[in-house]
């Protein structure tokens, strides 16, 4: 009979794990006990069982005994209660620990024990092969136990099935410590510090005094958990996570601090070179630093390191592009001082798609920059064409561009001044983005007149990018449009060249009538250079406007050398004589003159008459100015005023008081009008209201009266008002043409849709030579007339009003 009690106590000496203990040092067995327990067990027929049993023990033993031994050291406090909340964001929770050297150490003692618990099992397996014998070879291919990394799999699985949440925190703060050692000889590299100061400062690496540094037994320490770590086969899945972490936290720190409002120089090259040299070498050190020279393989790293390499150098191109394009618009400003940091980005998503990214925070950062009402429209403008550059530069395809701009153009579309700030940007002194594009001398491109250009290289053709918002594209030849000059995508805008033209010929038109000494040669340059750009048809009346003033000199000094004009006159008149037809319109603005120098005008009126034959002239009396010297009391003032605030001063000398009405009644300008104008003379102290709407003459300066409300913005508002109609209102105007066209139509056929009464308009104006319009205006032309009481709008239909 066998003794089982005693066969027991052999095998627990053998294996002293099947007592659910971990032995600390492994005991020698004797021969005779391998002998004795082999020999019952093969009379038993159990050899293999054993192995079973044995290989269930060691995985409970680790699942039960080893892995909680091990977690234990990592629960409590080991991570603050505050940064709990928030531990999904490793990185985050990394920096801010309060004390990594605590945990660094923590670390390394839970290693160690966790090592000498895992060497104690490994004894396991010689034992084990040693008791089943070489001659047994079923038994020994059976049993799992042998099977290799056998130990090392249930403990790694046992390991990560009770995971900690905070354990990853841990194994972050011992790797920012390496970090922190492997990277502080490159930290004294770029910092010059006094020798005296030096020793007075504590270590970079270590934060103890730089006499009592440590750095080198740190260093060793981290090395032996690294390769304790790799024996155990745990390097990869306990500390993965962490790694990569922290290492991504240190690639966005050092973004951050080397590429951070930086845009004159190339970064890549750069962060590349210290990816290899610093991160790749730092992971490679974690690996084979810890390897004797024997068995090290030289400068090779393990595989999952090279593949590491590839993620790691995607998340840096993903994070510089993700910096550079959070910092876009203040590159936009800079162009062309930031075209490096263009390049670097267009490199950047050459590798990785941020075309989506990139159009969404650029189209929320120009929102929120300039598309409010605290921004002028110039300075909007700028960016637009700032960023046209900038943009073109990063995306040769334009569809970017176009997505971009498009909240822009439909902001700039909304603002009343938009047209003419683009004109004076394009003719103003001084180089502007503007006016030097103008300069170029390029001609504009009208997408329909360059339509079959997009398939003449057929060849090279490109699609627009994949994913691309079919929405976000305005234009049926958008091809066209993104590759136009930046003054045609200005232009664009608003679609017409012909309303460009207008705002110029109205602007052109205030200066020739604020400034007859004129630039001619600037002008006539402006000119040509628009003639170039937008065809010399729609700049015909403007040729015709700067001949009228060189016209105009030549009859003044004709009709001021006449010496029968020049007997008993009041004062000298020099006159801008216009051909009506070719300028602007004039606002609907009246003055009417005191006699006696409405007399004077005759004469002159006369003069031209007599030197021009069968020619009159229609004065414009509310337009130009007037050179005064005004005497008062002790006072005399030299002054060039407008018309109208001659008038009223004028009126002045024979009455020194006057009623607002009365005023109004005989200058023929409306009171409202006329109160603005009188302010002029209030802020330069000359007329005061002495009783609400009443005016009287000040002889001498006085404090101003009660009843005053006198506003210097006012008071100069009139000088910045333009003689002309708006270009709106010089577009209805057009339009009213039509309007007996609409009448006859709607008489005969009651009531029609605006779309037939487009077509029908149109046919007319191509028949007649008349202008061309598009249905939104002739919308909101037939709405003007809805809001007049002449026309019906119900169901989609117009009708006479009845």
């Amino acid at each position: 009979m066998c003794d089982f009690g005693a066969l027991w106590q052999d095998v627990l000496k053998i294996f002293p794990v099947l007592g659910g203990v971990i032995p600390g040092t492994a005991e020698p067995v004797e021969e005779t006990l391998y002998e004795n327990v082999r020999r019952h067990l093969q009379q038993l027929g159990s050899m293999e069982t054993f192995a079973a049993i044995l290989d269930l023990e060691i995985q409970s033993v680790i699942r039960n005994v080893l892995a909680p031994k091990f977690w234990k050291h990592f629960h409590g406090d080991s991570v603050p209660t505050d940064l709990q909340t928030c531990i999904k964001d490793q990185a985050l929770v990394i920096e801010a620990l309060p004390d990594k050297n605590k945990l660094f150490s923590q670390f390394i003692d839970a290693i160690n024990e966790l090592y000498f618990s895992f060497n104690s099992l490994m004894q396991v397996k010689p034992r084990l092969e040693h008791l089943i014998g070489t001659e047994n070879s079923s038994a020994l291919n059976s049993a799992k136990l042998l099977h290799e990394d056998s130990i090392k799999s249930y403990l790694r699985d046992s390991l990560l099935s009770q995971l900690p949440p905070a354990f990853s925190v841990v194994v972050g703060a011992f790797y920012w410590v390496h970090f922190k050692l492997y990277t502080k000889a490159s930290h004294l590299a770029l910092t010059t510090v006094d020798s005296e100061v030096f020793d007075e400062l504590l270590c970079v690496g270590c934060n103890f005094d730089v006499e009592q540094c440590c750095c080198l037994r740190l260093t060793e320490m981290v090395n032996k958990t690294n390769m304790k770590l790799f024996e155990m086969n745990l390097i990869d899945r306990l500390t993965g996570s962490a790694l990569t972490s922290l290492i991504k936290l240190k690639i966005k720190e050092h973004i951050n601090d080397t590429c951070q409002g930086i845009f004159d120089r190339s970064h890549l090259k750069q962060l590349e070179k210290w990816l290899a040299d610093v991160i790749m070498t730092w992971l490679k050190s974690i690996f084979t630093e810890w390897q004797t020279k024997d068995n090290a393989k030289e400068a090779e790293a393990p595989a999952s390191v090279q593949s590491f390499k590839v993620k790691l150098t995607y998340y840096m191109y993903e994070t510089f592009a993700q910096s550079v394009i959070g910092q876009f618009f203040s590159i936009i400003i800079d162009y062309p001082d930031s075209i490096p940091a263009i390049d670097d980005l267009k490199i950047c998503m050459e590798k990785i798609d941020m075309r989506v990214y990139l159009t969404e925070s650029l189209r929320s950062s120009l929102e929120a920059r300039i598309l409010h009402p605290g921004v002028n429209t110039m300075d909007i403008l700028t960016g637009y064409v700032a960023a046209i550059k900038a943009i073109r530069h990063l995306d040769q395809s334009g569809v970017i561009l176009e997505m971009v701009t498009a909240p822009i153009k439909d902001y700039l579309r909304k603002r009343s001044d938009t047209v003419r700030r683009v004109v004076t940007g394009l003719t103003e002194e001084g180089p502007t983005d503007l006016s030097e594009e103008l300069a170029k001398g390029e001609s504009i491109k009208d997408g329909k007149d360059s339509g079959p250009d997009e398939f003449s290289n057929w060849e090279n053709w490109e699609p627009d990018p994949f994913g691309i918002d079919a929405n976000l594209m305005k234009y049926n030849s958008s091809k066209i449009m993104r590759s136009a000059d930046i003054i045609s995508m200005v232009v664009d805008i608003y679609g017409s060249k012909e309303l460009f033209m207008t705002e110029y010929r109205n602007l052109m038109a205030d200066r020739l009538l604020a400034h007859l000494d004129f630039n001619s040669e600037k002008e006539i340059r402006n000119l040509e250079l628009l003639k170039i750009r937008f065809g010399e048809s729609l700049l015909h009346s403007c040729e015709v406007m700067l001949k009228d003033v060189t016209d105009s000199k030549r009859i003044n000094a004709h009709i001021h050398g006449d010496g029968n004009v020049n007997e008993n006159q009041l004062f000298d008149i020099s006159s801008l004589i216009i051909s009506a037809q070719f300028w602007p319109s004039f606002n609907k603005e009246s003055l009417q003159l005191p006699e006696e120098i409405e007399n004077e005008f005759k004469k002159y009126t006369k003069a031209y008459e007599g030197y021009k034959g069968n020619r009159t002239l229609n004065w414009r009396t509310v337009t130009g100015r007037v050179n005064i010297v005004i005497e008062i009391g002790d006072r005399t003032l030299d002054m060039v005023v407008s018309p109208t605030l001659a008038v009223i001063i004028y009126h002045f000398q024979n009455k020194s008081e006057w009623a607002i009405e009365e005023l109004s009644s005989i200058t023929k300008v409306p009171a409202s009008a006329l109160r603005r104008r009188i302010s002029f003379w209030q802020n330069h102290g000359l007329i005061s209201e002495s009783s609400p709407g009443v005016f009287t003459l000040l002889e001498k300066e006085t404090e101003k009266s009660q009843f005053e409300e006198m506003s210097l913005a006012e008071a100069d508002e009139e000088d910045l008002e333009s003689a002309m109609a708006s270009a709106s209102d010089q577009r209805e105007e057009e339009l009213q043409v039509f309007w007996s066209y609409i009448v006859g139509m709607l008489t005969n056929l009651d009531s029609m849709p605006i779309d037939r009464i487009h077509q029908m308009l149109k046919l007319f104006a191509s028949h007649s030579g008349g202008v061309e319009f598009t249905q939104d205006e002739l919308k909101h032309f037939l709405q003007r007339k809805v809001r007049e009481h002449k026309l019906l709008f119900s169901g989609g239909v117009y009708q006479l009003a009845k």
